[in-house]
């Protein structure tokens, strides 16, 4: 600040109100401080700003990881910031193979100084514990207090496997996701109620539990493929689960989708381009992050919302990887 007064002819403490926006600065002078500003690329710390105003103007969107599935959220988020005057970081914040309680640490070195609320993508804890407003994307399993936003899992999974028992499959698998996170748990209960009303009985040998990220897809994968009496059809709890499945297919000597049907959920990009194109459970990702965004603001606003539990349709997306059973059935 000392630099831009002394370039600018003026004192620190005129630079000070232009930068806090005060009354008390003509428009010629604050002009001029502005265009010297500009000239030495000064920027305010947010540390300073935040103590000064308990105020930054900073928004998180705190992940695991950086992959399609959160990626296409923060696309969400990023577009409808536009509207704010808010600005976005995105942090990840899973380090050195940590998948338990990264979002309280992430929460206790951000929040306070750095952000004045959150968004928060799959949580690994029930409560986060955090002294700003959080929002949850695919909130974890368990009552808690925390606002969330999450997709129709039931009714997307029930899409899945009807969508399969209309082709005529009748031995149906399932790679499970994450078991701490209520979407998994629902998208099993999907497959189960599918099942069912189709008259179809549950093979427990054929359902086995990934962690949604694709590598935990192929022991699963193989403990279900490679048998005499595999299933004609898997439904995966995510589409990166999916797509690894199709690979561990392949190496099993399987052709996709004449001797195996395969059915993801997300519907990420690289679902319409892998080869064969992945049929899947169409979540709405980026209204799912514009939603949280919504949800955050009204909390930052200081209003209480009218759902603090929000869910959103999904459809089923209809691609290459999935045909009625072979006539000779599993070889």
């Amino acid at each position: 600040m000392e630099d831009v007064a002394r370039q600018a002819g003026v004192s620190v403490a005129t630079v000070s109100k232009v930068v806090n926006g005060r009354y008390g600065v003509s428009a010629a002078t604050t002009a001029r401080v502005h265009t010297v500003i500009a000239e030495l690329g000064y920027e305010t710390s947010l540390l300073a700003r935040s103590l000064r105003s308990a105020h930054t103007g900073i928004l998180g969107v705190l992940v695991a990881e950086f992959e399609p599935f959160s990626t296409e959220l923060l696309k969400g988020v990023s577009g409808a910031m536009a509207d704010t005057d808010y600005e976005l970081l995105a942090f990840a914040g899973a380090t050195h193979g940590e998948t338990v309680g990264w979002e309280r640490r992430s929460l206790r070195r951000l929040g306070g100084t750095l952000l004045d609320g959150a968004i928060i993508v799959t949580p690994t804890v029930v409560e986060p514990g955090a002294a700003m407003p959080v929002v949850a994307i695919d909130p974890h399993t368990g009552s808690h207090d925390v606002p969330t936003v999450e997709s129709d899992n039931v009714g997307g999974a029930r899409s899945a496997v009807e969508h399969l028992v209309g082709m005529g499959h009748t031995r149906i698998g399932m790679i499970r996701g994450r078991e701490d996170l209520e979407s998994a748990r629902l998208r099993e209960q999907g497959f189960r109620q599918a099942m069912a009303a189709a008259g179809l009985r549950v093979d427990e040998t054929l359902l086995a539990t990934g962690s949604f990220r694709a590598e935990s897809a192929v022991g699963p994968a193989h403990l279900i493929l490679d048998r005499k009496d595999r299933p004609t059809a898997v439904f995966a709890a995510n589409d990166l689960m999916a797509l690894r499945t199709v690979e561990v297919a392949r190496q099993l000597g399987l052709r996709v989708p004449q001797d195996l049907s395969v059915v993801g959920f997300d519907n990420v990009p690289e679902s319409a381009v892998s080869e064969p194109a992945l049929t899947t459970v169409a979540q709405p990702l980026r209204d799912l992050g514009r939603t949280a965004l919504d949800m955050l603001l009204t909390l930052l606003a200081g209003e209480e919302l009218e759902r603090t539990h929000v869910r959103l349709q999904t459809r089923l997306v209809t691609r290459a990887s999935t045909a009625p059973p072979g006539p000779e059935g599993p070889r």
